[in-house]
């Protein structure tokens, strides 16, 4: 592969655990190739000092469940960017058990320190739909990564179903903005429903991008914890509930 100049970075950690139905990770998978090939997404690319940014991509549950979809790739025109897409759609995805946003963090930051290009800014974009309940606490990841000088940006999903839907908690937008994004400029666009998730995921990428703003972002700004939420809630509802699923 050769290496680029490259405007961003940009790592999508996309969550597959069995808080979510087949078909939500049908409506997922579906709503990232969308976002990805839209041409405003495009557009914003070539906007950029170098006019080029270099994804990689892959799905996670647990620390020890994670799918790469494809490595460091290049996007700058809409050829590449359809190309993505089209990979994207072809590669089913399967659910697995648990949910560690640190995990991701920690497969997001190697996956970083991989790549043959080099960046102007590396991001690390999760999309989930429970807080870290399995492997490193989550803040500890973070610190990692922002010690790094990486950001993290969050796509909090604000839906209920799949057979893991037990272990959600409400105020999952709050709990990433406390607990896992950080960084200069980190954000949050919650998904409230399914139907959102293709744009939500394009606005991310444009704002990721940094050339223009989308219309009507949602954008929650990072926090660092003031003790308000307990970064903690997912292993503690594990622990309380983990009876119901054992041996799944």
């Amino acid at each position: 592969m050769r290496a680029e100049d490259v405007d961003v970075a940009l790592v999508l950690a996309v969550d597959v655990s069995r808080s979510m139905s087949m078909e939500e990770l049908g409506i997922q998978r579906d709503g990232y190739a969308s976002a990805i090939s839209h041409p405003d997404v495009v557009s914003a690319i070539r906007q950029g000092a170098h006019g080029r940014i270099a994804v990689a991509m892959f799905e996670w549950a647990a620390d020890f469940s994670q799918d790469d979809i494809f490595g460091w790739t290049i996007i700058e025109s809409q050829a590449d960017a359809d190309r993505l897409a089209q990979i994207i759609r072809e590669k089913e995805s399967a659910r697995q058990s648990r949910t560690s946003i640190s995990g991701a963090i920690r497969r997001g930051v190697e996956l970083l320190a991989q790549s043959p290009h080099r960046a102007y800014r590396e991001v690390i974009d999760i999309s989930g739909d429970g807080p870290n309940n399995q492997g490193q606490p989550v803040l500890e990841a973070r610190r990692t990564a922002l010690d790094k000088g990486i950001v993290i940006n969050g796509l909090p999903l604000m839906t209920q179903g799949g057979a893991g839907s037990a272990f959600n908690i409400a105020g999952l937008d709050a709990y990433y903005a406390d607990c896992v994004i950080g960084g200069p400029g980190a954000f949050i666009v919650p998904v409230n429903a399914w139907e959102q998730f293709a744009q939500a995921v394009r606005r991310k990428l444009v704002m990721e991008i940094g050339t223009r703003e989308p219309e009507r972002p949602v954008i929650v700004p990072a926090k660092a914890p003031a003790g308000e939420t307990d970064c903690l809630i997912g292993e503690k509802v594990w622990q309380n509930q983990q009876w119901l699923y054992d041996g799944r």
